[in-house]
């Protein structure tokens, strides 16, 4: 079993989705995935949405398919949801969801909107651009020019998101390129290896955040 590191999720769900998440975690990081949010939507029928990722960043297909045979006899045994309902499993995607301390370090000076759970003089929505982490705050300059900087404690945000911008899409591309290239090299040297006749030392994702491409298909 593959246990991933344990930073934990600071911006969490709440209700049926969060006892999904308490089911589904655990199995996730087994795999060496990370949870990144549990969603129950009721468009079209009930969708269970879940989003994971390595710990570096990247989810590839073959990765959501991996997680999906896995949670699935989970979820039919534990039973979480009365009724019946469509298992969804996707990457972050660009425009991801920020839920632990690394995220927003990650994702410094790109923009992104916050929803806060309880008003922050008095407002509750903020967007703009995030300048840093500081302590248990994530530092934004917001667009309104009255607001300024304002430093939002991590904890208490309901939802946290970057938008997707075309420096986002830039900076995607080049942590993608970077995945390929690394993991082209990593399969040199196991070739490299095996004509040597020598055991390689076990695969290593060090892949750089790449995510698949596209964004979110979520109202705003």
């Amino acid at each position: 079993m593959i246990e991933v590191d344990a930073e934990p999720r600071l911006i969490v769900e709440q209700g049926m989705a969060a006892r999904l998440a308490a089911i589904v975690e655990p199995v996730l990081s087994g795999l060496g995935y990370r949870l990144v949010r549990v969603r129950i939507l009721g468009l079209d029928g009930c969708t269970v949405q879940i989003m994971a990722e390595r710990p570096a960043g990247a989810m590839t297909v073959a990765d959501c398919e991996a997680v999906s045979r896995a949670l699935s006899p989970v979820l039919d045994v534990a039973d979480p949801i009365e009724r019946a309902y469509r298992l969804e499993i996707s990457s972050p995607g660009m425009d991801r969801p920020l839920v632990r301390r690394s995220d927003f370090e990650r994702h410094v000076g790109h923009c992104l909107k916050v929803e806060m759970a309880t008003a922050v003089n008095g407002q509750r929505r903020f967007r703009g651009i995030l300048v840093g982490v500081e302590s248990e705050g994530a530092r934004i300059r917001s667009d309104s020019a009255e607001a300024g900087d304002v430093l939002l404690r991590i904890e208490d945000m309901a939802d946290a998101k970057l938008l997707l911008t075309e420096a986002l899409i830039a900076e995607s591309l080049r942590r993608g390129k970077a995945a390929q290239r690394d993991a082209r090299e990593r399969r040199s040297a196991r070739s490299a290896a095996a004509r040597q006749g020598k055991h390689p030392r076990p695969d290593v994702d060090r892949s750089n955040g790449f995510q698949l491409p596209g964004r979110q298909n979520e109202g705003d």
